[in-house]
This record gives structure tokens, C-alpha cells and sequence, in this order.
């Protein structure tokens, strides 16, 4: 090998390093750019939907409008209670389950009652026993007595001694004492039997008024005991409640107390029942506040109520002008804002959520004008999810971001 051609392999091996910079600058500039596509892609599309207000569509009445307060509150049971065995023992049977509807009196269920029962049965047959002493004691009284009047009459004759007639006296004092003795034993054995008695009668569950199973807090086999005291123990069998006596309980700020007084007409509405308002008064206005919320709980009774309302649903409740009783009798309306109803063609339009959280377009037909209401008397159920701004950009099938007014 010639040293010219050992030179010219060797330079043929140098590094080419701007031709590498270059590269290196060509990757850079091309992930750059495919970060600017990626983030400018994830900002229009993460922004292609329309935000709108919403609005749920419910059904009211007029006194609605012209309610001078407003409060929430939840709707409980006055007459309530949580029903138990005055007895400590084993849950034999339960014949009533949740929703049942009881009488004052009804059996609930029992505990096992084995031992008390035994023991009534005993003071029962103790009865026998002092019976028997009882005839022995009038048998030696009978006796007794007869002798003593023969005593008597021979003493009186001259024929018998005091010493005869003494015994003979003693004899019928003992007679009589022992008699007295059986008595008062048969009296207090009546008393026992009855306390016996009640031991038994404990160990029944009685429902103590007429009302409604709400929850069921035992099963068959349980240790039932008065307090629920004892480790693995049940206190409550079930929850009763009288569902005529359901009334609201509100709370109401300090400051607005002075528009609530007694009697007050209100309008219930129950979160769980849309399309119903239920009538009421103010019944009672607890003369004490909350420190810590700065409220004063208000009772409201309804004057008409159904199967529907249940203990424990939340309700907010329109309080009224004190003349405005009649108005909450009327018929409940769907009234929707104006600025929701649009106008196309001769057609009135809303838009409603629809599924996949798309806009949807929908006709109705509009009844009177209530203020900055309409009401809809079709095409519109309570329950639907109201589109209320942004209308002019929405089309059936429009994807819409929800932001509740």
C-alpha cells in the first residue's frame, strides 16, 4: 500500500459536523411545530362546544311570583318513634316490613317469651296450693266455731267450765286467722300472676299508634333489648311514623324573621314532585335561633297532602302575603323566561339539552304573559333542562357546555 492512498482512506473517515447541526436544527424546528399543532388542535376542539345557561323546567303556581320570602327545609314525621321491646330477649318473629301500614294496638313481632311463660304458668298453679289451704283453713273455722257455741251454751248452763270455753275460743281465733292468712296469700298470688303477666305481654311488640313502617332495624334471631345497651344488641326493632302528621321543617334567617307570623299562608314545593304545589301555614315559629347557621326553624303544616310526600325530602317553601290564600289553589303553570323563547319563521322555538349533552331544538306553544314569563301550554314538560342564553348560536345537535343559572 502507497502512502497516497493510505492519506485518502483516512480523510474519508472525518466527521461531517455541520452537516449533523443542520439535522439536529431540522428535528427541532419539526417537534416545535408538531407541539404548536397539537396545542392549537386541543384548544379548538376543547372549545367547539357553546356554553349556555340552564335552567330545569317545573310547573308553579302564581303565588310563586308573588312569594315575599323563600326558605328550605326538609319534610318530617311530628309523630315519630322508634319501637322496642320492653323486654330483654331473642326476635322471634317480625310481621311487619318497610311501607306497612299499622294500628294502634297491632303486633309487630315477639321475643322468645319461653321463660316468662314458665314462670306465669308456675304462679298460676300457686294458686291451687293456697286454695287448698284456703278450704282446710274454712274447714277448721267451721269446726271450730261449733264448738265453741257448744262451750258457750253449756257455760251459760252451768254445765261447762271457762276454761273449756277459753280454749274453744282460741281455737276459732286461730281458725279465723288462718283464714285471713289464706286470703291475703290468694291476693298477693292474683297480684304476682298479674306482674307475671305483664312479662309476657312485654315480650310482644305493639305498634303504640296508628302509622307507617319506615325502616325495619332488626331481623328474626336478633337480642332485642330495652336500650340497646348490650354488645351485639338491637335497641329499635323498626321506625314508625304517622304520615297525617308530616309537616316542613324550615330554616329561616334571623334578619327576615319579621315577614314570618303565625297562620302565614305558604306554597310547598317537594324537590322529589316537580309538577305539584302543595298548600300550607306557618304553624309554629321556634322561640329560639341557631347560633352558629343564624337562623330560626319555622314548622309549616300542609293543608292538603298526598301519598307522594314522604318524611325526609327536601322542600322549599314560598312564604306569602296573608292575602294571598287563594292564589295557591291555583292550577300550577309552566312558565318559562322570555329570553329563552325565540322566534323563527313564525314559529316560537326553545332549546332543550338533549342527549350527549346536545342542543335540541323544540316547538311549543305559549299561553299567557306573566312579567318577564311566558307560560307554555305545549310542547314543554317539567323536567326538561332549558337552554336560556346563547341561543342565536346553537343549532339542533350542537354540542353545549352546561352552566346552571
Amino acid at each position: 500500500m502507497n502512502q497516497s492512498a493510505s492519506t485518502a482512506d483516512l480523510s474519508s473517515l472525518k466527521i461531517d459536523r455541520d452537516g449533523n447541526k443542520a439535522s439536529s436544527k431540522k428535528r427541532t424546528y419539526l417537534i416545535i411545530v408538531i407541539l404548536i399543532v397539537l396545542i392549537g388542535g386541543y384548544f379548538f376542539f376543547s372549545d367547539s362546544s357553546v356554553k349556555v345557561k340552564t335552567l330545569i323546567v317545573t310547573s308553579s303556581s302564581l303565588s310563586g311570583q308573588d312569594a315575599i320570602l323563600t326558605g328550605q327545609g326538609y319534610v318530617v314525621a311530628q309523630v315519630k318513634a322508634a319501637i322496642s321491646s320492653k323486654a330483654t330477649g331473642r326476635l322471634e318473629a317480625l310481621y311487619v316490613i318497610e311501607g306497612d301500614k299499622v294500628k294502634s294496638g297491632d303486633i309487630i313481632g315477639k321475643i322468645e317469651s319461653n321463660d316468662v311463660q314458665a314462670f306465669l304458668s308456675q304462679q298460676q298453679a300457686q294458686v291451687d296450693v293456697i286454695n287448698a289451704s284456703l278450704i282446710n283453713a274454712q274447714a277448721e273455722y267451721d269446726e271450730a266455731n261449733t264448738a265453741f257455741v257448744r262451750q258457750q251454751s253449756l257455760l251459760s248452763g252451768g254445765a261447762g267450765t271457762q276454761a273449756e270455753f277459753d280454749i274453744a275460743q282460741g281455737r276459732l281465733k286461730r281458725a279465723q286467722a288462718q283464714i285471713r292468712s289464706a286470703q291475703a296469700q290468694l291476693k298477693a298470688q292474683e297480684s304476682a300472676i298479674k306482674a307475671a303477666r305483664v312479662q309476657v305481654e312485654n315480650t310482644v311488640i305493639r305498634a303504640p299508634f296508628d302509622g307507617t313502617v319506615l325502616t325495619k332495624n332488626a331481623n328474626v334471631g336478633e337480642v332485642i333489648t330495652a336500650l340497646g345497651a348490650a354488645a351485639g344488641a338491637r335497641g329499635a326493632v323498626v321506625t314508625l311514623a304517622d304520615m297525617s302528621s308530616l309537616e316542613v321543617e324550615a330554616d329561616v334567617s334571623e334578619s327576615s324573621l319579621s315577614k314570618i307570623s303565625q297562620n302565614q299562608p305558604v306554597e310547598i314545593s317537594v324537590s322529589a314532585i316537580a309538577d305539584k304545589r302543595y298548600p300550607g301555614f306557618v304553624s309554629k315559629i321556634i322561640p329560639t335561633a341557631d347560633r352558629g347557621k343564624g337562623t330560626v326553624k319555622v314548622k309549616i303544616r300542609f293543608n292538603e297532602i298526598d301519598d307522594k310526600v314522604l318524611p325526609e325530602m327536601a322542600a322549599k317553601v314560598n312564604f306569602l302575603r296573608n292575602d294571598a290564600g287563594n292564589t295557591v289553589k291555583e292550577t300550577p303553570k309552566i312558565l318559562i323566561p322570555k329570553s329563552a323563547v325565540i322566534n323563527v319563521n313564525g314559529k316560537i322555538l326553545v332549546f332543550i339539552v338533549g342527549p350527549g349533552s346536545k342542543a335540541q331544538e323544540q316547538v311549543i306553544k305559549t299561553g299567557k304573559t306573566f312579567g318577564d314569563y311566558y307560560e307554555v301550554i305545549a310542547g314543554l314538560a317539567p323536567g326538561a333542562t332549558l337552554i336560556t342564553s346563547g341561543m342565536e348560536e346553537l343549532s339542533t345537535g350542537t354540542s353545549i357546555t352546561m352552566e346552571k343559572e
